[in-house]
């Protein structure tokens, strides 16, 4: 029996090359527990009908003598990244019956390393969200405590991986949406920096914060799926090359943005567990330096609410996605799209259409596009005199289903997790421990709920990540 909650990418390797099992073996053991929790869960949004057949493919080419590391990995795609002849909803009504007609690059690239797809993980609709409680299909539940929140948007494939219904998965981060769902539900979640991964068939959300990454248990198998998927490519411009990557610590120096941490609304059980964090790294000899860091969530929201607006304006009903009858074309356009558009999707577009109006372009708009460009130079300088900067992920844990009715209140929960997507800097959640959760009933006593800290590294600097996550883990014995 394999034992999949231990189970790493390097373990599965080993032992898929050893013949202790065999990929179809592997793929089985993960279609019986998405058989047995997804229903409850709501993680998948489907399951690929194929996914033996793929292991099988997998198999032979092990037996020929191949050993890549994703080679017969099973893996959760988010349902926003398009894959050949597949269903792409992201989420929403608009596009239910949506078949992609080509690859994404990262999945012509996980193709290519002989990745065997398990299915589509369900998101907030259009990756517009906190919790994944938009989405048009459900909302997926969080497996340490299913009256919660898996956090969003990724929360489909941070649930799949915590709940070993997956090895890893991808998914896409616009302010937080691979961090918020990982420290959510306990596993490893890293936003490469913008144009590490190609965007190309990725459903645009916020093009200039928008960045494809890896969901897994471990910070090595965060490392070898991003080492497959990064790299420059021809379809998308925005992408950067391997020089751009930085190579390894020298001041051994973590920033903590204290004026973020003492402010109101985190959650005491947060800080005290962020507060050992931080003692953890003096205990290895790093210095922590107070840095100085804005609010950036008024920045954020008003270039994601712009950029969401124009982006999502090809939804009309005519070219694709839901079309509904009307007397004439602005008809059409009204019914179709608010058929096929949940709210939080129509609250963004208008107040996009909003900010991007005459009269308050530039008093919005041009004005928070300016204080971007104040903002990467800030960063330049505070990078200068740090290795990285260490927040927790989320300043509250895990919220029950339908507590947070109020949009502003979960916009706020993101205050740590956007200023890596508005400057475009590489970040990781890491689970950072447990809290209880009090006044429970009897029988539920003892429930815990998992945590999340995230580091921030400079522009290309994953490897640093990569570093200070390995040695997090060796401390939490992980």
């Amino acid at each position: 029996m394999i034992d999949l909650k231990k189970l790493t990418i390097k373990k599965a390797r080993k032992a898929l090359d050893s013949k202790e099992f065999s990929v179809v073996d592997l793929a089985q053991a993960y279609l019986k527990e998405i058989e047995k929790k997804n229903k409850e869960l709501n993680a998948y949004l489907e399951v690929f009908d194929d996914v033996l057949e793929q292991a099988k493919v997998s198999d032979a080419r092990i037996a020929k003598g191949e050993s890549l590391p994703l080679l017969g990995i099973p893996l959760a795609i988010k349902d926003n990244i398009l894959i050949t002849g597949r269903h792409a909803s992201s989420a929403s009504k608009m596009l239910e019956n949506y078949v992609a007609s080509y690859d994404a690059t990262v999945i012509e690239k996980l193709k290519k390393a002989g990745a065997v797809f398990l299915g589509r993980t369900n998101m907030d609709e259009f990756a517009l969200g906190s919790s994944t409680e938009n989405s048009a299909f459900g909302v997926t539940k969080n497996p340490y405590d299913i009256s919660r929140v898996a956090g969003g948007t990724s929360g489909g494939s941070a649930s799949s991986v915590s709940s070993d219904m997956a090895l890893v998965a991808l998914g896409s981060d616009t302010g937080g949406s691979i961090r918020f769902p990982s420290a959510f539900c306990g596993v490893v979640g890293l936003k490469p920096t913008y144009g590490g991964v190609s965007r190309n068939g990725l459903m645009a959300a916020t093009s200039s914060f928008d960045v494809i990454g890896p969901i897994a248990k471990n910070i090595e198998d965060a490392e070898i799926l991003f080492d497959v998927i990064k790299g420059n490519d021809v379809l998308d411009s925005t992408t950067i090359t391997e020089k751009t990557y930085t190579k390894s610590s020298v001041k051994k120096v973590i920033g903590v943005p204290w004026n973020l941490i003492n402010q109101e609304g985190l959650d005491p059980k947060i800080k005290e567990n962020f507060e050992k964090v931080v003692k953890d790294f003096e205990g290895l000899g790093y210095k922590i330096k107070d840095i100085k860091l804005p609010n950036c969530l008024a920045l954020y929201y008003i270039i994601n609410f712009a950029e969401v607006s124009t982006n999502l304006a090809r939804f009309d009903g005519v070219r694709y996605g839901l079309h509904k009858n009307g007397k004439n074309l602005l008809e059409d356009y009204l019914l179709s799209k608010g058929a096929g558009f949940g709210k939080e999707t129509r609250r963004r577009i208008l107040l996009g259409t909003y900010v991007l109006s005459a009269g308050y372009y530039d008093a919005y708009y041009g004005k928070a596009q300016r204080a971007r460009v104040a903002l990467r130079k800030d960063f330049v300088k505070i990078f200068s005199d740090i290795d990285l900067i260490l927040t927790p992920t989320s300043p509250i844990p895990p919220w029950k289903v339908g507590e947070k009715s109020d949009p502003l209140s979960m916009y706020l929960a993101d205050i740590f997790t956007v200023t890596a997507n508005i400057v475009g800097l590489p970040a990781i959640s890491l689970p950072s421990g447990f809290m209880d959760v009090e006044g429970l009933p009897a029988g539920q006593a003892g429930k815990k709920l998992p945590l999340g800290i995230q580091f921030m590294a400079s522009h290309g600097g994953e490897d640093l990540l990569f570093e200070i996550g390995k040695k997090f883990e060796a401390i939490k014995g992980i």
